[in-house]
């Protein structure tokens, strides 16, 4: 196996810890021995062995001599786990191949030089873009402190998310359907504005077998969600954050008796400051958030700049109607010239429906 095959190996390997992670990143590792692979293994959870203590555990050989292949540069700090460069010191594994540099300031490089500081011949970027392209989601949180968001909606293909009638249930099929769910594995929390919990009283779970519920995020300016609602009868089974503008002790009493956390905020052209909002799930370890609001929270979350990600599921349907409800409503741009541009997109199929997932590009003065 050369380099590339076996940072493969290890990219598939760190795939397995998707949804399970964070705030952590996904990293894979594989031990290579006189062409062999001798060990491997990935990080399982959060708070669990790191992916080099792993595949040293899983080693069917005397890792001494071998080839380390990383998909992360190995941490050096001690944090839940003990550093992963002392491991890999103590094992003699005499060359390390990396692929993304951790931008952790408490790694940085550090684990890099600790390695050949004793000897050890370190190898840095091989598959460094899909590398990269793994841990999209941590390289942001960590950098910024702040979730990655990634707004989520369906439609068809004139732009309609719902009929004029208000009936949404189902844009797309089932393919896109499960597609969704994973995503809401994928994600640590799920934000929606008090207008979706007031139409269509969602649980806001994650449907796929042996998946992770995320953290449930409910922007409710004046505190109007009903104390029946799913998401407050379901609080003390699944984490629930209500973002509010209400400083009303009594109001929020009832929410935070059924188990759901109240989190009060300033008032940002009408609405909870979303910005203040980021700061804050950043520091409760919600490193992501799946979008799921309607086009007021849309575009106010594109307003204020805290989107990095669009995915916009597309199905072969028409259902025109003038008051029909569009992914992205409020005051929108003044001209086309003024528009959200979106970059790096790429299209996937799921079934007769299409995901087209991109990046948002922000001019850098607004950009979160």
């Amino acid at each position: 196996m050369n380099d590339a095959e076996s940072m493969r190996l290890a990219l598939a390997l760190a795939e397995r810890g998707r949804g399970w992670t964070a705030p952590n990143p996904m990293v894979g590792a594989v031990i290579v021995k006189d062409g062999a692979v001798i060990g491997q293994g990935w990080h399982e959870r959060y708070g669990k062995p790191h992916a080099e203590r792993n595949a040293l555990e899983a080693c069917t050989a005397d890792p001494a001599g071998a080839i380390m292949y990383v998909t992360l540069e190995p941490c050096c700090h001690h944090g839940k786990q003990p550093p992963c460069v002392e491991a890999i010191l103590a094992s003699g594994i005499r060359r390390v191949v990396i692929g993304s540099a951790d931008p952790n300031p408490l790694v940085a490089g550090k684990g890099v030089a600790i390695l050949r500081s004793h000897g050890v011949e370190v190898t840095e970027n091989v598959l460094r873009e899909e590398c990269d392209a793994l841990n999209r989601i941590f390289f942001h949180y960590i950098t910024t402190g702040r979730p990655f968001v990634s707004m989520k909606y369906a439609m068809t293909m004139d732009g309609k998310i719902a009929a004029y009638t208000g009936a949404s249930k189902w844009v797309t099929g089932e393919t896109a359907r499960r597609h969704v769910q994973q995503q809401r594995h994928r994600f640590r929390g799920i934000m929606v504005g008090v207008g979706t919990v007031l139409a269509d009283d969602p649980l806001l779970t994650c449907r796929m077998e042996n998946g992770r519920n995320p953290v449930r995020i409910i922007c409710d300016t004046h505190l109007r969600t009903p104390p029946q609602a799913q998401v407050v009868a379901t609080a003390d089974q699944i984490p629930t954050i209500l973002a509010t503008c209400c400083a009303d002790p009594e109001r929020q009493v009832v929410y935070q008796r059924a188990g759901c956390q109240v989190l009060c905020l300033n008032e940002e052209n009408g609405h909870v400051d979303l910005r203040q909002l980021m700061e804050r799930l950043g520091q409760e370890q919600i490193d992501s958030i799946l979008l799921e609001g309607g086009g007021t929270l849309n575009w106010a979350a594109l307003e204020c700049g805290i989107v990095q990600q669009v995915q916009a599921y597309i199905a072969p349907k028409l259902l025109g109607g003038r008051d029909a409800k569009t992914p992205v409503e409020g005051v929108g741009v003044p001209t086309p010239d003024d528009a959200f541009r979106l970059k790096n997109s790429r299209m996937e199929r799921l079934g007769e429906d299409l995901l087209i997932e991109s990046e948002v590009e922000y001019p850098c003065s607004q950009e979160s």
